[in-house]
């Protein structure tokens, strides 16, 4: 066919979904441009519509020996939590290498500091547990094909499954790189399988690992590598304190904390984080003449807050009131848990896939206490055993704090396992190695057809 025909052919398919283009491109923050912003974007939809016709300098065509990436991360929002955290964290690596680092997500609190670490944000609904969200799987198809990014980084179930239908669409030998990350250990089944269908699959912990690869047993163990979260030794020095312009903030905000023996929950206000045996605990204690303060330090979910009033009416019922201090979500996380004497985690089902406040808890050198099971189980059996707490023991978890308290139970030295920097090192090597892999040697396609969700909507 001629290659006037081949642009005919393209344009009268192109110039229908031109909105849908430019209602994706300008969701785009893109770096400042030395021309006109109309103009680049207009040429870059333009042009980029008819490849076969028009060579365009300023296209975003990729050299395929440039070592720099364009990676982009997709999860459902930009608020507190291990995953956005983490998120922002790659952000800020593959920034200071020289990485175009974007993030696709429904948008978030966090959003302004992505961007203020030289991160890019495309709000799109990627991410809703609705049919409506694949209507979008076209319009991030289009997106893929306009940017042309070497990784798309899914993080959570439905980005995945948005990301994967969009992608498998795709002609193998142009398009990015799929890889997916296990951030939680969710019920097997058909839905949660997407996390296994990423070219490569990144698990947040060995025991993590072993869960997909349990359940899952069809999924290549060779593609499934651990990278462990880590916490930066900077960000949390060990043995910190708050100033004392903070301690005084704090309590003028929460004045029944002063001169309290203070044992914290730190982490958002979900059941599964178990914080009734938290607060059974302390009523035991409490019948046993024992006094410790119990601090909820979380934010709460105001989508689902029969939970939380759940362990308001349970609080109450128990006659705890006056020992109970919800914080409501905190930015300063570092300095509440300094201020407090103990850190406890009493995550019970699902397990957490790793424990990263645990993880914090120690890096400050405070007294932790967690269920050992799961992600916290082997963190805490790494680096500081004696705070492992039989999975929903209230007794154990009573008898511990009250040792705690006592002074009998010496706070965890400073350890140098599970660092940030480790992190990021090994994820951008795992960027850097599906990226340069040629797109046509065994894996670029998925070893298996998974089980389809829903037909594909574009």
């Amino acid at each position: 066919m001629a290659k006037a025909d081949v642009c005919k052919q393209q344009l009268r398919g192109f110039i229908p979904s031109v909105l849908d283009c430019c209602a994706a491109l300008t969701m785009l923050q893109r770096p400042k441009l030395p021309h006109s912003p109309i103009v680049a974007k207009t040429s870059w939809i333009i042009f980029g519509g008819c490849r076969n016709c028009i060579s365009f300098t300023g296209s975003t065509g990729k050299d395929p020996v440039s070592s720099q990436l364009t990676i982009v991360q997709l999860l459902p929002q930009l608020n507190a939590g291990g995953v956005e955290r983490g998120t922002l964290e790659i952000n800020r690596a593959l920034v200071a290498e020289g990485h175009r680092s974007i993030v696709i997500s429904g948008g978030g609190q966090l959003v302004p500091q992505l961007q203020n670490e030289g991160g890019e944000h495309v709000q799109m609904q990627v991410w809703k547990k609705s049919p409506l969200t694949l209507a979008n799987v076209g319009k991030l198809r289009r997106w893929m094909r306009d940017v042309q990014p070497d990784i798309m980084h899914a993080r959570s179930r439905v980005p995945a499954w948005v990301t994967w239908l969009a992608w498998r669409k795709m002609a193998a030998a142009s398009r990015p790189r799929f890889m997916t990350t296990a951030h939680g250990m969710n019920r097997p089944n058909v839905y949660s399988k997407i996390m296994t269908y990423g070219e490569q699959v990144i698990a947040v912990s060995n025991t993590c690992r072993d869960f997909l690869l349990n359940n899952y047993p069809d999924t290549d163990p060779s593609k499934v590598e651990v990278v462990h979260r880590g916490v930066d030794p900077v960000e949390f020095p060990y043995s910190h304190r708050p100033s004392e312009s903070w301690m005084q903030q704090w309590h003028e905000k929460h004045p029944e904390l002063r001169d309290k023996f203070v044992a914290c929950v730190p982490g958002r206000v979900t059941r599964f984080k178990g914080h009734l045996d938290f607060i059974k605990a302390i009523r035991l204690l409490k019948d046993q003449g024992t006094i410790i303060h119990g601090v909820i330090a979380g934010g709460e979910d105001p989508r689902r807050t029969n939970y939380s009033n759940e362990l308001r009416a349970r609080i109450t019922e128990l006659g705890l009131n006056d020992q109970i201090t919800f914080t409501g979500h905190r930015s300063d996380i570092k300095d509440v848990i300094s201020a407090c004497d103990v850190s406890v985690s009493t995550s019970i089902k699902p397990p957490e896939s790793f424990g990263r406040a645990v993880l914090e808890s120690v890096r400050l050198g405070k007294i932790t206490l967690g269920y050992a099971h799961g992600g916290v189980g082997e963190v805490l059996s790494t680096v500081y055993p004696e705070g492992c707490v039989p999975l929903q023991d209230v007794d154990f978890l009573a008898s511990r704090l009250f040792e705690a308290k006592s002074g009998t139970i010496q706070p965890p030295p400073e350890n140098r396992e599970f660092l940030l920097k480790t992190m990021q090192d090994k994820t951008l090597a795992i960027y850097k190695r599906l990226a340069a892999a040629s797109r046509n040697a065994s894996g670029s396609v998925l070893r298996e057809k998974p089980d389809t969700l829903s037909a594909d909507a574009a």
